[in-house]
């Protein structure tokens, strides 16, 4: 018995030379990972994905050399009768090669099952994500490795469940990698993200609505750019639910997400700008339609505009990749490190250094610590030559959580991603509740702080002022501005107070 003369053609020989290699190849990175535990990203890879490629892409080969040397023959063109192989099973040796072949063929087809199940978990893994394209990722990998959700697959939120969005997140992948190796991929990348999975699909498979809390205190702690690094604190009682669990989302926060009402808006391809707020009663079928006739985009317009339902992500944007800002992770570094609070003027000095933008990370790296050592050298010259040793170790503490948050090589930082829960550095709440907007009856979406929270305690820590967890203090600002601070929304100067 000989292989059927159609085998014999340069295709198929090319098929059968590429699987030979794939196989081998394969078998040798199975041997590395299983028994020397070689465990990289890169290498799996290759194992899990780039072989098995190869591997198929020979046994495809095969056939289709030998499906076109069929199609010569029926029409009676010439073909090739250089035969490499020979299969004569009156032959010993070629009846065991036969044995061998067959039984390798039922391993390759029982391995290609298993490595197709290893290489589709192993595209849903973390180290998939955010190391394979370690460059472009990096920003996001790092903030979320930095976040609540650091235990929390990538793919169990961009992706989900089923595979229909399994398909279509693999599809965006291989855009994405196309232009990886192009290097045509947008610095920062653009959000918000189209095509993620409506965040009740995926949000909500943990925080479910019948299980949102309560109110929760809330504690912050702020210090001032002055030469004693003043530490302002304040206590937030934050009304995420009801006054009473029994009561659900019936008021409070979580209350946008009540399923007894369905909110839809019309913005800026940002969200950042809202532009009309639809509240439909489900109950009662009654829709109340609310408009802000200050804003320069004509009603035409905002009729053409398509709605987006609320859900969670339309205030938890960053619940993942949250940059921080400056002002906040230096907060954070001099509450969790108070000694670092006692050296004169260092908030100032730090807010000077990293306010400005870098193109790349070892410039950044060099420049802060240059800035930060020129400001105590010029203006305080006797305070560095006391806290030197102090400052220059509070440099790399600085130039650490720095790097958490900005990523100069992408252009990533807070600014870029602002943080939609909250309104000190961003409109955040303020985007609908800014009393702007009203309804034809007049209602209006209220502004009022008290809705989402109320103050319990706040000051100096040598100077707190209390009252009861059912009271409110009226907000002190820390810096008297009068009453600036009714009259404009926070971020008009957070958003660029050290810029």
């Amino acid at each position: 018995m000989k292989l059927p003369r159609t085998y014999y053609n340069n295709i198929s020989y090319f098929g059968t030379i590429i699987a030979i290699i794939a196989w081998i190849t394969l078998i040798f990175f199975v041997i590395q990972i299983n028994i020397f535990r070689i465990n990289n990203v890169y290498f799996d890879l290759y194992t899990f994905v780039v072989t098995p490629a190869f591997l198929v892409i020979g046994h495809i080969l095969i056939p289709f050399g030998m499906y076109r040397t069929r199609k010569k023959l029926k029409k009676g063109l010439p073909v090739s009768n250089d035969k490499l192989f020979v299969l004569d099973l009156k032959d010993s040796k070629t009846r065991n090669a036969i044995l061998i072949f067959s039984i390798v063929s039922v391993f390759f087809v029982i391995s290609t099952i298993v490595g197709s199940y290893k290489a589709f978990h192993y595209t849903e893994s973390v180290e998939f994500c955010g190391k394979l394209c370690h460059k472009v990722m990096q920003p996001e990998y790092v903030a979320y490795q930095n976040s609540p959700h650091a235990r929390v697959k990538c793919a169990e939120c961009h992706v989900g469940e089923g595979a229909d969005f399994y398909v279509k997140s693999k599809m965006s992948g291989l855009r994405q990698v196309y232009k990886y190796i192009l290097g045509t991929y947008p610095r920062p990348i653009a959000t918000p993200i189209e095509n993620l999975r409506p965040a009740r699909e995926t949000c909500e498979k943990c925080h479910w609505p019948q299980k949102f809390y309560t109110n929760a205190l809330r504690k912050e702690k702020y210090y001032l750019a002055d030469s004693a690094n003043t530490e302002w604190n304040i206590t937030l009682n934050m009304k995420i639910g009801a006054n009473h669990q029994a009561l659900g989302l019936t008021e409070g926060i979580h209350w946008h997400i009540n399923p007894n009402f369905q909110i839809d808006y019309k913005s800026n391809p940002k969200r950042n700008e809202i532009y009309s707020v639809k509240i439909t009663n489900k109950k009662t079928g009654v829709e109340t339609i609310y408009k802000n006739d200050e804003l320069e985009v004509k009603p035409d317009a905002i009729s053409k505009m398509e709605s987006r339902g609320m859900d969670c992500m339309d205030c938890h944007n960053r619940p993942s990749h949250e940059y921080r800002s400056p002002s906040k992770y230096i907060n954070t570094l001099l509450a969790s490190q108070p000694q670092l609070a006692s050296i004169p003027w260092l908030k100032s000095a730090v807010m000077d250094a990293v306010k400005v933008p870098y193109s790349t990370t070892d410039s950044a790296a060099n420049e802060i610590k240059n800035k930060i050592i020129k400001y105590y050298k010029e203006q305080y010259p006797a305070i560095y030559k006391k806290n030197g040793k102090e400052i220059l170790s509070a440099i790399e503490e600085i130039k650490t959580v720095y790097f958490k948050n900005t990523f100069p090589e992408m252009k990533v930082d807070y600014s870029v991603y602002p943080r939609h829960i909250g309104h000190l550095e961003s409109n955040g709440c303020f985007r609908c509740h800014n009393d702007k907007f009203k309804s034809p009856t007049g209602k209006k979406i209220s502004k009022d702080c008290n809705l989402c929270h109320t103050i319990v305690a706040q000051g100096k820590s040598n100077d707190m002022k209390y009252t009861g967890i059912n009271s409110t203090l009226e907000f002190m600002h820390p810096v008297d501005i009068g009453d600036a601070w009714k009259e404009s929304n926070c971020m008009d100067c957070h958003a660029e107070m050290y810029k």
